[in-house]
Parts: C-alpha cells; structure tokens; sequence
C-alpha cells in the first residue's frame, strides 16, 4: 500500500485484525462499524463518501465486455483497452 494515506471499504469488511494490518502499513482506515458493534467506531463520513465514486467508474467499466473479461494477453493492451473504455465511457 505503498503512497496509500487512507483505505475505504464498506461494514463488511470491520475488523480489529484487519484495522491493525491497514494501520501497521501506514494508511488510515475508513470503515464504519457494524451495527452489532459494542464500541462504536469513528470514521471519516467525507471521505467515507468517496467510496461510491471510486465503485461506480468500476461498475461503469464493467459495462464493456472486453474489459470486464480482459481478452487482452498482455498488460499493456489491456491498459489501452481500459483507457479507450474509459473516454467512452466519460467523455464522450
């Protein structure tokens, strides 16, 4: 996680081992408790909403079959094909 400051994930993902891993590699965790929680957990509800635009430019990606598959051998054409998916799909 290198240059990684926070990481966000949704209540699925609480737990105290997880936490520590994410805090013992330097980054900050943003994760809401659960609602069985007995101590309640702080987190940062800015960034907290975030979360949603990093998942729908995936969900929007995914909408083209070549890169939700990756037919590509290489790396680098997937990378093309994931940067034309992406001006379709944004700025076109």
């Amino acid at each position: 996680m290198r240059g990684c400051r926070h990481v966000l994930a949704d209540k699925g993902y609480d737990s105290d081992k997880l936490r520590a891993v994410i805090r013992g590699k330097g980054a900050r965790p943003v994760i809401p408790g659960r609602s069985s929680r007995k101590r309640k957990m702080r987190f940062d509800k800015t960034r907290y909403r975030f979360r949603w635009t990093v998942g729908a430019v995936f969900y929007r990606l995914k909408d083209f079959r070549r890169v939700a598959t990756r037919y590509d051998k290489l790396a680098r054409n997937y990378e093309a094909t994931l940067a034309i998916a992406t001006m379709v799909a944004y700025w076109l």
